[in-house]
């Protein structure tokens, strides 16, 4: 009996830790993953402003939303918008966001970042920029998301300038309720991310309105190039959901990590020395790593 109390424990104890090392991976190492990506974001966007600050309007138009045939405007064209790269920056004071935004909402474009969600108008431009970021996971830019309240300030940048929007309504939908990023006669924000915290289950929303006179002018974008709805997406953010095709993975890197972490302990109980414990949990931490990355994809990215 008190063996068996012994070892159900020991299991117990071990069991623990585990959880809290991944716990620790999820809180703190995707966040360093998202810290290197948000330095990469930056370099590439200061290297873009200076691009686009030689540009003149009778270059060509490369950029999606700006046809060449457009006389909406006489600014130089946009640099093309590439998924997975740096779209923009947002800065939301607060709640002490300051970002970079990549193009794109797909998981490994929010990885890097708050990603500006594909077919809507850029910040800046007349119509409804959509933004998706996450709230737990990964920097957890959306965090306090929910603390925002009707009249707080957000200003978001492209490589034209910075444009300050107000808050002008909060509210929870389901992933499916795509209607919150339908384009808008006027310039607006729109901001996504997981609701409640620790789940997917909803989204919350955050709509703002462009205060012209602290911004840069609005840009119109031709009827034709921003459709009203959004052709194709099913869910806000898909991004946020778990990866259900990692779940195999995941459950062959723990099985695998199981018996590493066995064989590990087996060989400590028949040679107790420093050297044996060393030399299990060095490939039992690489495993387990391993198995972390593909648990962690199939869970929803705001858990």
């Amino acid at each position: 009996m008190r063996r068996a109390i012994s070892a159900t424990g020991h299991v117990l104890i071990t069991v623990g830790l585990l959880l809290l090392l991944f716990v620790a991976y999820q809180l703190w190492g995707t966040g360093v993953w998202e810290a290197r990506a948000q330095d990469a974001l930056e370099e590439d966007f200061r290297a873009a402003q200076r691009e686009f600050a030689e540009r003149t309007p009778d270059d060509p138009v490369v950029g999606p939303g700006q046809p060449a045939s457009s006389t909406t405007t006489t600014l130089a064209p946009l640099p093309p918008l590439v998924p997975g790269e740096v779209m923009g920056a947002i800065r939301i004071p607060k709640i002490g966001v300051e970002r970079y935004v990549v193009e794109g909402v797909g998981r490994e474009d929010l990885k890097k970042g708050p990603g500006h969600y594909p077919g809507t108008p850029l910040p800046g431009q007349v119509g409804n920029a959509a933004i998706a970021g996450h709230r737990t996971t990964y920097g957890a830019p959306f965090f306090d998301l929910d603390r925002l309240e009707p009249g707080d300030e957000i200003f978001a940048s492209t490589v034209r300038g910075e444009y300050r929007y107000e808050v002008y309504q909060k509210l929870v939908v389901a992933p499916t309720d795509v209607w919150v990023v339908d384009n808008t006669p006027d310039a607006q924000l729109t901001l996504t991310t997981c609701n409640p915290k620790y789940s997917a289950r909803e989204r919350l929303v955050v709509k703002a309105r462009l205060v012209p006179d602290a911004s840069d002018a609005p840009v119109e974008v031709p009827p034709s190039s921003v459709p009203a709805e959004r052709p194709g997406l099913d869910s806000l953010a898909e991004g946020l959901d778990g990866a259900r095709q990692s779940l195999g993975p995941a459950y062959g890197w723990g099985a695998l990590a199981t018996l590493v972490g066995l064989v590990w302990w087996w060989c400590f109980r028949r040679w107790r020395h420093p050297l044996t414990w060393v030399a299990g949990v060095v490939p039992f931490l690489a495993v387990l790593f391993v198995f972390y990355v593909y648990l962690e994809r199939v869970l929803p990215a705001g858990y």
